[in-house]
């Protein structure tokens, strides 16, 4: 009796642990936002005009927010709720892969490295790499990034692009767009590079710096979700496209690009 008891908690015991395992990674995202009602979101907290943190009410509010809060309730109706993570660029993948959060849009460029892992939306913003200098710079495209240091962000795939443009060029990583603006004031670096959004966010941000050197790259964002989430990912791909065909999308592009300087914000408008 006593060997048919410990057989049975066994088994109980494994089955617990196999639901969980299906919890993180088999169920259906969809099918799970429908039921609580809610989509937990991953987002920039330290990018200008896409996921800033507001210091009045200690909110994240950008250009990628406002398009999570539109998905959810395209995806949810009306009282859909739109929950937020903060996060960084080298945190993404680990945020989305451990299950703290359901989907992340972030600035988050599409690349085939990253398609190994885990699953994109179609673009919902088509972005392309520049440069930040100051405005007193030689700097005017990457053609004079060979033998400057150029700064970059721990995570982000423009690092690699530099490397391929402006192989004698020096490169350097920091965690987060925070210490990589205080690196260029200190003057550790000649150049910022990152995509151009994120670019003249912070030349809002610091009247002294320049984005420079047009875009020599492509880069479509997406919204990040887990591998096998075929249902979320088309879900989110209605819910853009219905955007985009009742104007809500170039709404949303005029409200956080339209006043930028510089920015030609209706190259991104969409039909």
């Amino acid at each position: 009796m006593k060997k048919r008891f410990w057989l049975v908690s066994l088994l109980a015991s494994l089955l617990l642990l196999t639901g969980c395992g299906r919890s993180l990674s088999d169920q259906s995202v969809l099918d799970n936002v429908k039921r609580t009602n809610t989509i937990s979101w991953g987002v920039k907290g330290d990018v200008k005009l896409f996921g800033l943190i507001d210091v009045k009410d200690g909110q994240p509010k950008g250009f990628d927010v406002d398009m999570a809060k539109a998905i959810t309730r395209h995806i949810l109706g009306p009282t859909g709720k739109a929950e937020f993570t903060t996060t960084t660029s080298q945190s993404r993948v680990p945020l989305l892969k451990n299950g703290n959060v359901d989907a992340v849009i972030a600035t988050m460029s599409i690349t085939p490295e990253r398609e190994k892992v885990i699953s994109f939306s179609k673009s919902y913003f088509d972005a392309g790499q520049s440069l930040l200098v100051p405005k007193n710079s030689s700097i005017h495209s990457v053609k004079d990034l060979n033998g400057k240091t150029v700064i970059g962000v721990v995570g982000a795939n423009s690092v690699a692009n530099i490397k391929k443009v402006a192989p004698k060029a020096r490169v350097i990583e920091l965690q987060d767009y925070a210490q990589a603006m205080n690196a260029l004031k200190s003057h550790q670096g000649d150049a910022l590079t990152t995509d151009n959004g994120i670019l003249f966010g912070l030349a809002v941000q610091n009247p002294g710096y320049q984005v420079r050197g047009g875009t020599f790259t492509v880069e479509p964002y997406g919204v990040a979700v887990n591998k096998g989430q075929t249902g979320f990912t088309k879900a989110v791909d209605k819910a853009v496209l219905e955007m985009q065909h009742d104007g809500e999308y170039n709404r949303l592009i005029k409200k956080w690009f339209g006043n930028v300087p510089g920015f030609k914000y209706k190259e991104l408008y969409r039909k």
